[in-house]
């Protein structure tokens, strides 16, 4: 079979320099197919690079933002230690306001937390192999300081609810003088200016001008408000806590039944009335049913 060949010219700007070539048809088609392959090779060789362009770009930004997580958990691990050490001084305070209260210091109450995860100073390069354990470390460790603060929570509700019992007994309880003057009569045994004979005095005569101010000696429920055999005009005042405090021979009422008092209210006016030899107050504090002497429970 006889060859086949192409003709190539080449034409330069001198036309007496024409040069000719004669190129087989195979040795043509190989060098297409070798072309075709280079530009494929080529293509491919374009597109892997640019895709590991993109790739390396991604991957640095995957590193910056590790770096930023491991700060940030750095950070997080600081504050956790923070919260932590905040937690054992409420758990101090919580303690001596217990022992001041004479509370019962509740169950476990000296345990600490165990709170992990780095110092702020530990190198950023150790935290790669760690990296997970200290999120599940922290996990846990938040899983616990909410624990931890439930239960500090209702101890300090307990705390509250007890001060504000005491304050609330405290504001109940007759602290102070019901009145100005002269004690003329203690509580106890004395000889009664009507008969003449021994017998136990429930109260506390103080002696003043009539219409000197009684005042209530604790907060209370105004329970009695009238005229009494032998007290004349009379005060009962229930405070709660089973004490109730009495005030005989008024001159004057202004206070009625049901009504709230506080400590230090004018309630009434020193008189004269009932079975009295002169201008005084009559005072008594019942404690539980019982006449105890009132100036044990005077502060001031």
């Amino acid at each position: 079979m006889k060859k086949r060949f192409f003709t190539v010219f080449i034409v330069p700007q001198d036309p007496s320099q024409i040069r000719k070539f004669k190129l087989p048809l195979n040795l043509l088609k190989t060098m297409v197919v070798i072309f075709g392959v280079s530009c494929a090779a080529f293509s491919f060789i374009l597109f892997d690079y640019t895709r590991l362009k993109i790739k390396t770009h991604e991957l640095n930004g995957l590193r910056k933002e590790n770096v930023e997580l491991k700060i940030q958990l750095q950070a997080l691990a600081s504050k956790m230690g923070d919260v932590e050490f905040q937690m054992a001084k409420l758990k101090q305070f919580d303690k001596k306001l217990r022992i001041i209260t004479n509370m019962e210091v509740p169950g476990g109450s000296n345990q600490m937390l165990g709170i992990g995860g780095p110092s702020p100073e530990e190198d950023l390069a150790a935290l790669d192999s760690a990296r997970g354990g200290l999120i599940k470390q922290m996990h846990s460790d938040l899983d616990q300081l909410k624990t931890e603060a439930m239960t500090q929570e209702k101890s300090f509700t307990e705390l509250h609810e007890y001060l504000f019992k005491q304050t609330s007994l405290f504001a109940s309880t007759p602290a102070i003088w019901p009145a100005r003057g002269w004690v003329t009569s203690p509580f106890g045994y004395r000889i009664s200016p009507f008969t003449g004979l021994r017998q136990m005095h429930e109260g506390l005569d103080i002696a003043n001008a009539i219409g000197t101010p009684v005042f209530a000696p604790a907060d209370g429920i105004v329970s009695k408000a009238d005229r009494e055999n032998g007290y004349g005009k009379t005060i009962s005042i229930n405070h709660g806590y089973g004490i109730v405090t009495k005030y005989g021979h008024l001159s004057e009422i202004y206070v009625h039944v049901g009504q709230r008092v506080k400590r230090g209210e004018k309630i009434a006016a020193i008189g004269n009335t009932g079975m009295s030899t002169g201008p005084h107050l009559h005072y008594e504090v019942v404690a539980n049913g019982v006449n105890v002497n009132p100036e044990k429970y005077i502060l001031n």
